[in-house]
């Protein structure tokens, strides 16, 4: 995938999580900010950040999240970025991490 591609599937991806993200931040207790073309997602209890940003040269968006770094490709099938080895969208991904950082269920 060329760079102009990756950029413009990411850019969309990242603004339909962050909409996501911001209705639920009004449910659940955390914070999330759209930046710079990277999103944070931050917690006060207990603390911790958690980040979402495109890396072009790799054609990949990096998650930061739990002291784990998760690099997920684009899924022509799923026409999302998703995690090579599971399977699993950048979405699902977030969701899972938000649930166990606030031990509570969180749906995006």
């Amino acid at each position: 995938m060329d760079e102009q591609v990756f950029k413009k599937r990411a850019d969309e991806t990242l603004q339909a999580l962050y909409k996501r993200l911001a209705a639920a931040s009004d449910e659940a207790e955390f914070e999330v900010d759209f930046n710079s073309g990277a999103l944070a997602i931050e917690f006060e209890d207990p603390p911790a950040k958690f980040v979402i940003s495109p890396n072009s040269p790799v054609s990949q968006i990096w998650v930061s999240a739990h002291s784990k770094s998760y690099k997920l490709d684009w899924d022509d099938v799923e026409s999302t970025f998703a995690l090579e080895s599971t399977g699993q969208t950048l979405t699902e991904l977030i969701q899972d991490a938000i649930t166990k950082q606030l031990g509570e269920e969180v749906s995006l």
